[in-house]
């Protein structure tokens, strides 16, 4: 793994080993894109720790990770690897998640010879819950180095270039597009926001139970796939049929940067899709165009944005807020297990507060020393969903961290304070939790997500703002869709529209929906929040 490539976190509600979001199964729907490596045919996890084996595995006794690291089963033509066992594999994540891993105490140590290595990798967790009952840890996976290095750059990936949002995951089901992506096959067949998808090869979306079939076609795993599909157009009273093909799309990260003339004066839009390489460019263009406008307040659409480079954060924090609340102050410390209180240990480094950005760092899409505009901000509007995650909290509590005022409209964001390294070995790259990050006030507090304030639920930090569903009724942008209205409402009054299940008086939403059930099946790779050695 290239040293540029390190840790990250990804968005919760996505399967842990290989390239699966969620395993469809029974009459439950969501997103899948096949196993990479997959379970090892019935392996199961059974019993706890004991004393040494046949095999040389002694519980609770932990050789360095180094001493297995390269050992594969399949060494990579013209790599270093060496010639090993799927026991060396498994004793090297054994030991390095003994070392690195946040919740290392809670993994109960087995027998590293009785399991393949990806089922050995998903077992190496806590069982914990948090005080809402999610999974503490929810975010454990691993996927091909080669998948890894190629995706996390680029957002490319196999599929159509839409984001499906599935409403309803279980008969009757509900699945509408989100958004689309220019330049992709979605956009070629004019698949918009808001289309519900009714059929798929023939197979019925709302009813049917060949869950098999939804998959492969809603989800392809590779490109050159040709899956049919029949849809009901936002607004439309008769529904159309087409054909697309997959294909290797590229992520258009930053999309629909518009300002909005108000009573206060011009407002700034942004939507921002991915914390990826290339969004270092998008954004820097946006910010650069609502300067230029002299724009009063800023709403950036976060909804759909589970995370990426950190770097990529920091920056954008820094052109929000400006240089005089950012200078010299800590946009995220790390803080690891009680092994490592004063060093890293994946990088071995003191640990170090991460400053805010006020120039690129290079590697990304601009030159490095490149200074960053500013708005010089000191409130900003956020469109929040359960899609928004990682190193999209992460703006969210360093802006909060020095004084900018955070307001919140949406729903619950998906709760990722975590982040871990991309670590390969044997061809394979996994993520461990590793570390919790801290804002400037030390805060870091946020497993189960940021609440509006007005919500009706007990889940805190809670936020100024206001409880709004999504709303799939109109292009996202458009002054009308609910969360935007509702943000440029209270940029004028300070005051929220109907609790979040209603539409906004005098709008007519027959679409529009609540987040209860909502699940945005993104794949982990576009999930996740990277930081660079």
């Amino acid at each position: 793994m290239d040293d540029k490539m390190s840790s990250l976190r990804n968005s919760r509600g996505h399967g842990k080993t290989g390239r699966t979001i969620n395993i469809l199964v029974s009459l439950v729907i969501m997103g899948s894109l096949g196993a990479c490596g997959g379970g090892g045919g019935g392996d199961s996890f059974v019993g706890g720790g004991g004393g040494g084996t046949t095999t040389g595995w002694t519980a609770g006794v932990f050789l360095a990770a180094s001493t297995f690291a390269g050992h594969c089963a399949a060494p990579r033509a013209g790599s270093s690897d060496i010639q090993g066992t799927s026991t060396d594999e498994n004793n090297f994540l054994r030991s390095y998640s003994d070392n690195t891993y946040l919740w290392y105490s809670e993994i109960v140590d087995r027998d590293p010879s009785l399991f393949t290595t990806p089922v050995y990798f998903d077992g190496l967790v806590t069982t914990a819950v948090t005080a809402s009952g999610n999974d503490k840890d929810r975010f454990h996976f691993s996927l091909s180095t080669e998948e890894w290095i190629a995706l996390s750059q680029s957002g490319a990936s196999a599929g159509y270039g839409t984001l499906f949002a599935l409403l309803q995951t279980a008969p009757p089901r509900k699945i509408l597009v989100a958004f689309t992506d220019p330049g992709t096959p979605a956009e070629a067949v004019n698949l918009a926001r808001g289309a519900e998808i009714l059929t798929v090869d023939g197979v019925d979306v709302i009813n049917g139970i060949d869950v098999d079939a939804l998959n492969a076609a809603l989800f392809p795993a590779t490109a050159g796939e040709s899956h049919d599909f029949t849809v009901r157009d936002l607004g439309a009273a008769t529904t159309r049929s087409f054909t697309m093909v997959s294909a290797i799309t590229i992520s258009t990260p930053v999309q629909n940067v518009t300002t909005i003339a108000t009573a206060s004066g011009p407002v700034g839009y942004m939507l921002f899709n991915d914390h990826l390489a290339t969004a270092e460019r998008g954004i820097f263009d946006a910010v650069t165009t609502l300067q230029a406008a002299n724009i009063s307040d800023l709403i950036i659409d976060l909804r759909y944005n589970g995370g990426g480079f950190l770097d990529i954060a920091s920056e954008f924090s820094y052109m929000i807020a400006g240089a005089v609340p950012t200078a010299g102050r800590t946009f995220e410390l790390l803080t690891f297990n009680d092994k490592h209180p004063v060093t890293n240990p994946v990088t071995g480094q003191p640990l170090v507060p991460i400053g805010f950005h006020t120039v690129s760092p290079g590697g990304f899409s601009l030159t490095a020393g490149t200074t960053l505009p500013t708005l010089d901000l000191s409130r900003v509007f956020v469109l929040t969903g359960p899609g928004t995650c990682s190193a999209s909290e992460s703006i969210i509590n360093s802006l909060r961290g020095v004084g900018v005022e955070v307001i919140q409209i949406g729903s619950t964001t998906c709760g990722k304070p975590y982040g871990f390294y991309a670590t390969d070995n044997c061809g394979t790259t996994y993520f461990t939790i590793q570390f919790r990050g801290e804002n400037e006030l030390g805060f870091g507090d946020y497993a189960d997500g940021f609440t509006p304030q007005n919500a009706d639920n007990t889940i805190e930090p809670k936020l100024p703002g206001c409880s709004v569903g999504d709303d799939f009724t109109a292009a996202l942008g458009d002054p009308a869709e609910l969360r935007l209205a509702a943000a440029l409402d209270y940029a004028e009054t300070g005051n929220c529209p109907a609790a979040s299940d209603v539409a906004l008086p005098g709008l007519s939403k027959p679409g529009f929906v609540a987040d209860d059930n909502l699940v945005i099946p993104k794949s982990p790779w576009l999930s996740n929040r990277i930081l660079r050695r």
